[in-house]
């Protein structure tokens, strides 16, 4: 899934739900532009909501959920809550990557 986004979309609400973790904000858009594995978020939310699984700079495997937003014709990424992955999740993202 690709999508043509222009930047990410941060305040005081995603910043404390990601950071929640302990997964820094930099290390979140790292693993968003890193070519991430997405997903349509099956949750049932009002608002669409994707679900992304990367590697950081560091190749740290993190888990993110997203929504976009669109702000006067920019799409911005909004991060709602992050986490890293656990060994048997980081052992199906690599397969699906063929690594």
């Amino acid at each position: 899934m690709s999508f043509d986004v222009s930047g990410f979309d941060w305040d005081d609400g995603n910043r404390m739900k990601c950071g929640k973790h302990g997964v820094p904000l930099a290390e979140i858009e790292q693993a968003l532009r890193n070519d991430p594995l997405v997903l349509a978020d099956r949750t049932g939310s009002m608002e669409t909501r994707f679900n992304a699984v990367g590697v950081n700079d560091q190749k740290r495997h993190v888990f993110v959920v997203f929504t976009l937003r669109d702000f006067g014709g920019r799409k911005l990424i909004r991060p709602l809550s992050a986490r890293y992955m656990h060994a048997k999740e980081i052992k199906t993202y690599d397969r699906s990557k063929g690594s």
